[in-house]
């Protein structure tokens, strides 16, 4: 690779939290027209280094340097008054707020008079040279997951940015949407602008990347041209040692029929269809993956099945047994598993220690309690038996699941959901967020489950974990199956076409016939 001018030196950057060092004196540097992937596992500095690289926190030591002056960066404004622009995996966009006005919003200028078609003008001009289709006129609300996306870009580059931070950016793309990201962000560098790409995904950055610096425990382990490396040395330095990228799906012969979800339709929180008359059925020893772009039906339909949301028409069946609209705890009790997509939120109780989560599924079941009381002495052994289990890196029992890292909390809700031996499980991305190794052991819990007998439905926004995995998958958009396809006979073009609503695949019986 030509040597460029650096457009970002950090050097012997720390940074300290109560309790925890997230960055150890990390020298990182990236040049003028690169595009630069940042890796580590969860918890290793990244994006801690990079919130102060775009003014959001102060380092403790160190210096930085933009085009080789020495920057103080206080706050977002500064970065961005330097040329340093950040783009969250989380849009920070308004939805009635037409793309123009979100482009100028918090800028000082204009101040008092704001002349929206000279900005429209002006934002065309810069779709047009970097290939960010958008309307200037469309409102937020209006446009899709990636073409808010670029407008999140076109925010950056309206502001004069030179060096951009992508944070996850393509988690909620379609395989299309995320050619189009890079052949976008291969032109933006090719101008001269300087890309810093984080990114759990591997084949991304060996894809995008021209250099890879990767974090352990908020050290730098090393920096590597793409070209002299690969995926699975790439993981190692994460991680510390070997990853396994290939699970080993073994042949399973598929039992009696689970799960029968017939003609189901329901509402979102705003009232509006969700789920518009969807049928499939997954069988013992089958995983059905959904695949979709977000906000297309996935969590209303786990929350219909789990007893979280109440159907508008439809059944759902388990085992024969028609639970349509049942209370949680009835569904509860078909042993159906349940492992949400918010696993703070809504799969464990955060100030809770670990083995009081471990029991919220069979508290009420001896030996874990006698009568009205809880046996403490049992559910300790309980939860110390699943810490062992499920290697759940925990000091204690006693150890509230808030102080946990991301992969011992998936471990811990993945110990107490198969812990009730679950003849059904609904899996909501199960491994969002992890790193490699992390992702890893998630993976072989599900494998094993479906070896065991059960029946698994797999919603995930990450298409290569639902090729992994799957036996069939079911393509959803728009809260509509656009087709159900063999995993060994799907590509992930159809797919990535199937999610963009583009085509669907003619099925010449139903599911529940098939399933009989």
């Amino acid at each position: 690779m030509t040597e460029n001018p650096l457009a970002v030196h950090m050097v012997g950057i720390t940074k300290r939290f109560p309790g925890v060092l997230a960055n150890d004196h990390i020298n990182f540097e990236a040049q003028v027209g690169e595009i630069h992937a940042l890796l580590g596992e969860n918890g290793a500095g990244k994006s801690t280094l990079m919130s102060v690289l775009a003014g959001m926190y102060r380092a403790d030591e160190g210096e930085i340097y933009l085009h080789g002056r020495r920057v103080h960066l206080r706050s977002p404004r500064d970065a961005i008054a330097h040329g340093v622009g950040m783009v969250h995996q989380h849009f920070m966009l308004v939805p009635v707020m037409t793309v123009a006005e979100n482009i100028t919003l918090g800028l000082q200028q204009p101040r008092f008079v704001l002349n929206l078609a000279r900005i429209e003008q002006k934002v065309t001009e810069l779709s047009g040279q970097y290939g960010l289709r958008v309307d200037p006129k469309a409102r937020i609300w209006q446009l899709s997951v990636g073409e808010q996306q670029r407008v999140e870009i076109l925010k950056m580059l309206y502001r004069g940015a030179d060096v951009l931070i992508m944070d996850e950016p393509t988690a909620v793309l379609t395989p299309q949407e995320v050619e189009e990201l890079f052949v976008t962000l291969r032109r933006m560098a090719n101008e001269g602008k300087t890309i810093i790409f984080i990114s759990h995904k591997l084949d991304e950055v060996m894809d995008i990347a021209s250099r890879v610096t990767v974090l352990r425990e908020g050290r730098v382990v090393a920096t590597v041209d793409t070209g002299k490396t690969n995926k699975k040395e790439l993981a190692r330095m994460m991680v510390g040692r070997e990853v396994l990228f290939r699970v080993e799906r073994q042949e399973v012969r598929k039992g009696e029929v689970v799960l029968e979800v017939q003609e189901l339709s329901a509402r979102n929180d705003k009232g509006l269809p969700a789920l518009k008359n969807i049928s499939f059925a997954i069988h013992e020893g089958e995983i059905l993956g959904v695949a979709g772009v977000a906000g297309n039906g996935q969590r209303e339909l786990a929350e219909v099945i789990t007893g979280l949301r109440k159907a508008t028409s439809g059944s759902v069946r388990v085992h024969g047994c028609d639970v349509t609209n049942c209370s949680p705890r009835r569904i509860i009790s078909e042993s159906v598993s349940h492992i949400p997509e918010d696993r703070l939120g809504m799969g464990l109780v955060p100030n809770l220690a670990v083995s009081d989560n471990v029991i919220l599924k069979g508290y009420r079941r001896p030996p874990l309690s006698k009568g009205p009381f809880l046996e403490r002495t049992a559910i300790g052994r309980f939860a110390q038996r699943l810490i062992q289990t499920f290697d759940i890196a925990t000091p204690s029992t006693a150890t509230p699941v808030k102080l946990l890292s991301g992969g011992n909390l998936q471990k811990t809700l993945l110990a107490r959901e198969i812990s009730i031996g679950p003849r059904l499980m609904v899996a909501v991305h199960p491994t969002r967020g992890l790193d490699v190794g992390a992702t890893e052991s998630v993976r072989n819990l599900l494998l094993k489950q479906r070896a065991e007998g059960a029946a698994i439905l797999l919603i995930s926004e990450d298409l290569d974990e639902v090729l992994a995995l799957s036996d069939r998958i079911a393509v959803i958009y728009e809260g509509e199956i656009m087709g159900i396809l063999p995993a060994d006979a799907a590509d992930v073009e159809t797919i990535g076409l199937m999610m963009a609503g583009a085509i669907r695949e003619t099925v010449q019986e139903t599911e529940i016939e098939r399933a009989s």
